[in-house]
């Protein structure tokens, strides 16, 4: 299991503090705290937009493994299968 440091309200694996605190940020003007505090408020910024996109993601998957289950050993018709894809929203 990852060691993990908490920063903020953050839990970052040990090994990437250690990696901002002696490598990136010594020589940049830039303190550990407010790269942490800066990276904590982009990570929440972002976060649910990632998460619904990685749901879209999923849900997207899972349509084509049932569509390819469902037409396994046939010849892809590609009109179809292209339309199949626009009808799902992974072609826009």
């Amino acid at each position: 299991m990852t060691e993990r440091v908490q920063v903020g309200g953050l839990q970052v694996a040990k090994v990437l503090y250690d990696l901002v605190e002696n490598e990136v940020t010594p020589g940049t003007g830039i303190a550990p705290d407010t790269f942490w505090a800066s990276f904590e408020k982009v990570v929440s910024e972002f976060a649910p937009k990632n998460k619904a996109l990685l749901e879209k993601r999923e849900t997207l998957q899972k349509q084509l493994d049932e569509w390819y289950q469902a037409n396994a050993g046939k010849t892809i018709d590609l009109p179809e299968y292209k339309a199949f894809l626009s009808e799902i929203g992974y072609l826009v």
